[in-house]
């Protein structure tokens, strides 16, 4: 019987679309199902007294066990709603009144379901053996104690039911294993740690005591069965809390630094959560040298999934420290105390441990020497044989797939400059003069590895003069690097945002090499490309409007400046109309009669009759 993954899996569900009061619905809707189901649903009057459930009961069928925690999650999850509803509400100083007793009583009846099926298991178990579900139902009903005490104002009691809870919940993910102690490691994160958090703050105890101190002075194994059996099961649970030899959750051994170094200052830890979650930084970070160090020719995806083991705790940290910010300044905390200037340096230290892990993962992800060198990459073949019995030959990689690798490249590589910008906005970095010009030495070799990325794009596509000014823009930045100071790290250290002298030197060297030889290849293509000098002059464009310029429109050949005399070409029609109208030189006059007609007799001559014909072309003509 799963207590906790039934209960969990509930309010998640319902908390995911809606809040307390959709949650506290479906569970009233859930419950009369249970009943009609159980047959133990009430007829008549509404409030009519029903059959207690009993351990045979629970013993026949496992409803009636889902029954009690569906009612004790109703209760709580009304309580939870009330509180919301006014944690809203701005105009009011807290819960008062009818309303803080109302809220008191939904808490108290969950407290009284929980706590009868915790004695209901108890009849089960007659041979006295706790059980796991036994332990999850303890864990169930003190989370609910809890609660309550935290409402009533009882600190110390409050201290002591979550104390318990975290115990007994923490037995049980470590009996579970790593692969299913997902419920318990969220359910004390999200609900019991800050609970415990917050009844300590009100107690004025040290923020830099460990939940686990808290959890080792409040929980009591003496009269308590349900801890003696968890402290039986895993005896490492109440070990002493110290710098080192304290038992995380995962049943590992980590460190709990006390104090953190950032560019030559060391401050003391001022929050316990943050120096455990740096704890388990260093943890993952021994881990990860490991994997890394037995791993070296696995796939780059393979190693940068590695990362998690540190990204993860380093976010935590670098959340918990907001956090610890935040609820100084929520008190009135000037920023010139010394706990907050603490504070401030931690936060510095733990974004900028971040960023490097960040950075880190993304120079794994770009392959050998953060991806100076370019190398065509196997492609699989099919392990099927031929229809006709011949070898398959190996292919070369296509372009597309280098073109696909190297923007991925570029994108790793944006990523990357943004981090390191990222760095220089942060508390206290302005001001640090040498470290600025470290950070810039750094932005400069991922942006000259950008260029080389981008100027193989164009080198595949045969654009040499394009390849060339990105490899010469990468070669300055590339120059900037060497000459910029920098922090070498130890042999043997995992890839961070730190760079070797030796790193830097192979990427100059490389452009070095790769700018010369672009230079002859364009060199090669500008004298292919020159055309042999042709001393004709082509006629002008105004006659040769017919053709096509292939070479382009020659503008200083338009048409013929100055103009010169030459003949051009009419229309014969034209003047052959015109030789009825114009007076030619040697032409008689039209109207006037010769000196041969008029001496002849002056008898008139006899007009004959015309004869009308066709002249000319056109039917007229002269």
């Amino acid at each position: 019987m799963e207590i906790t993954s039934f209960i969990i899996a509930r309010r998640n569900k319902a908390l995911l679309v809606g809040d307390y009061s959709l949650y506290r619905q479906q569970l009233s809707r859930r419950l009369l199902v249970v009943r009609k189901k159980l047959n133990v649903s009430s007829t008549g009057r509404k409030y009519t007294p029903k059959a207690p459930i009993t351990a045979q009961d629970i013993a026949g069928n496992h409803e009636f066990a889902h029954l009690l925690l569906l009612s004790a999650e109703r209760a709580w999850a009304f309580a939870m709603h009330m509180k919301s509803t006014h944690a809203a509400d701005t105009s009011t100083k807290g819960i008062k009144g009818s309303t803080k007793r109302h809220v008191v009583s939904r808490f108290h009846k969950a407290n009284v379901f929980a706590g009868h099926l915790v004695k209901l298991l108890q009849e089960m178990n007659k041979d006295g053996a706790l059980t796991q579900p036994l332990l999850e139902a303890r864990a169930y009903e003190q989370s609910l104690q809890g609660a309550l005490r935290f409402e009533k104002g009882n600190w110390e009691k409050c201290l002591q039911s979550y104390a318990e809870t975290r115990l007994l919940y923490t037995a049980l993910a470590q009996s579970r294993g790593p692969k299913q102690d997902e419920v318990f490691k969220d359910l004390l994160s999200n609900s019991v740690d800050p609970s415990i958090r917050d009844a300590a703050y009100q107690m004025k105890l040290p923020r830099t005591m460990s939940i686990e101190t808290i959890v080792q002075r409040y929980v009591s194994s003496d009269n308590d069965s349900f801890v003696a059996e968890a402290l039986r099961l895993h005896p490492q649970l109440l070990q002493e809390s110290g710098t080192a030899g304290r038992k995380n959750m995962a049943g590992g051994l980590a460190d709990v630094p006390q104090t953190i170094t950032w560019r030559s200052r060391t401050v003391r830890l001022e929050d316990a959560t943050t120096a455990q979650a740096l704890a388990s930084v260093a943890a993952g970070e021994t881990r990860l040298k490991s994997f890394l160090a037995a791993n070296q020719d696995s796939d780059r995806r393979a190693l940068a999934a590695a990362y998690d083991d540190v990204l993860l705790p380093s976010q935590d940290a670098v959340d918990t420290t907001k956090t610890a910010i935040d609820e100084l300044t929520a008190e009135g905390v000037p920023q010139g105390d010394p706990r907050m200037q603490a504070l401030q340096i931690t936060r510095t230290a733990v974004n900028y441990n971040l960023v490097e892990w960040r950075v880190g993962r993304n120079r794994v992800l770009c392959g050998d020497q953060d991806g100076a060198k370019f190398e065509s990459e196997p492609i699989k073949q099919s392990k099927k044989p031929r229809a006709d019995g011949k070898p398959r030959e190996e292919q070369e990689e296509s372009n597309g797939r280098k073109l696909t690798r190297l923007k991925e490249r570029v994108v790793l590589y944006d990523s990357t400059i943004q981090s390191v910008d990222l760095v220089k906005e942060f508390p206290g970095v302005a001001a640090d003069q040498a470290f600025m010009r470290e950070l810039d030495g750094k932005k400069a070799y991922f942006s000259s590895l950008r260029c080389l990325a981008i100027a193989r794009s164009h080198m595949l596509h045969g654009k040499n003069r394009n390849a060339l000014a990105l490899l010469s823009r990468a070669l300055d930045l590339s120059s900037q690097t060497l000459s910029s100071p920098s922090d070498e790290p130890a042999a043997g250290g995992v890839p961070k945002l730190n760079l070797r002298p030796a790193e830097t030197k192979f990427l100059n060297d490389l452009l070095e090499r790769s700018v010369l030889q672009h230079r002859a290849l364009v060199e090669l293509e500008n004298l292919t490309s020159a055309k042999p000098q042709n001393n004709f002059k082509p006629p002008p464009m105004i006659q040769r409007l017919d053709e096509y310029p292939p070479d382009g429109v020659d503008l200083t050949n338009l048409v013929t400046y100055p103009p010169k005399l030459q003949p051009v070409p009419v229309k014969p029609i034209f003047l052959d109309v015109a030789w009825n109208y114009i007076d030619y030189p040697g032409r008689p006059k039209r109207g006037t009669a010769t000196t041969a007609d008029r001496n002849i007799g002056g008898a008139e001559p006899k007009q004959e009759p015309k004869k009308e014909t066709k002249k000319g072309w056109f039917g007229f003509g002269r």
